[in-house]
């Protein structure tokens, strides 16, 4: 619980240092980048076609109608343009997490070991291709569980605990995996993961819980209309806050643990070491015990004669 929450408070202060901040603000830039050069080049286009579909959609006409009525003239020129930046702005949103993920994580745990392990050896026992096939892996282990898990979701509690517990799975997994790729060996993180399973877990719900917070925004349906175009910037920001916050954790937790592994085991080997070595060379007592020659009995021995007799002798 000690390594727990004092990790918690450090990855809570890190991401008040400028590097941190300024890396959360690098999905916005990306988005963006992302909205103008697509505006630029197929706006026009995806709002002519976007129409063309509301005006041909048979049950949608009776809703335009019923609008129109009410005196809100063409509700589909102003429609157009709304839905195609609800069907750009999540594929906006994924691309530029990804991105910031991609980049952000080996920052973040570079910043933490410059800054509090600098002592602590690199032995590079996860590589880029591994950590993409454990990602890979782990992510589509988590999509099953999901659609299985749907069902459930019917059940009123079950849906505010299985999608956070599967999520806080798959963040631990991958999370701790990239934290540990730099610095541990493969042996030293599969024991690092069965030692740690459960608190490393109780960090991905967690932070699954907080995953949750850019989903409110996006929900505000009372000012979403009105204030789309600063809900989706800003729920982009806090999605990347909490994943900094997650992967800082995740590194602290991960590297503390790792140094504690590694001084437990200088601790142990010098002791077994030294055992072995004075086992070796000193023989056992059962060992030595048939190689000495046996003592002659003291019955074989002669008597040694007195002064008084030799001086009696003729």
């Amino acid at each position: 619980m000690g390594l727990l929450l004092d990790s918690f408070w450090r990855a809570a202060a890190y991401c008040l240092r400028p590097r941190v901040v300024a890396l959360s603000v690098l999905p916005l830039l990306l988005m963006v980048a992302l909205a103008l050069g697509l505006g630029y080049f197929y706006w026009d286009a995806a709002v002519q076609g976007m129409r063309a579909m509301l005006d041909a959609s048979t049950l949608l006409a009776s809703v335009w109608s019923w609008l129109q009525g009410w005196g809100l003239g063409d509700v589909t020129a102003v429609m157009a343009p709304l839905m195609v930046v609800l069907a750009v702005a999540p594929v906006l949103v994924v691309v530029s997490l990804l991105a910031v993920a991609v980049l952000m994580t080996p920052a973040l745990v570079a910043l933490v070991a410059e800054r509090r392990f600098p002592d602590l050896e690199r032995k590079k026992g996860g590589s880029f291709i591994a950590s993409v096939v454990w990602s890979v892996g782990s992510t589509l282990l988590a999509l099953v569980a999901l659609v299985v898990s749907v069902p459930l979701w019917l059940v009123p509690p079950l849906v505010l605990i299985l999608p956070p517990l599967i999520w806080g799975w798959l963040t631990y997994r991958v999370m701790v995996f990239d934290a540990l790729a730099d610095h541990a060996s493969k042996e030293e993180r599969q024991e690092i993961f069965r030692r740690h399973r459960s608190s490393l877990l109780g960090i991905g719900i967690v932070t699954g819980y907080l995953g949750a917070a850019p989903s409110i925004v996006w929900a505000s349906g009372v000012v979403f209309a009105a204030a789309f175009f600063i809900l989706i910037p800003l729920a982009i920001w806090i999605y990347t806050l909490v994943f900094a916050f997650s992967s800082l954790w995740f590194t602290h937790y991960g590297l503390a643990a790792l140094q504690r592994l590694r001084a437990e085991s200088a601790g142990l080997a010098p002791v077994s070491a030294s055992a072995g070595v004075v086992d070796a060379a000193r023989p056992s007592a059962a060992a030595v015990a048939p190689a000495l020659p046996a003592a002659p009995a003291a019955a074989s021995l002669p008597a040694p004669s007195s002064p008084s007799n030799e001086n009696s002798a003729p």
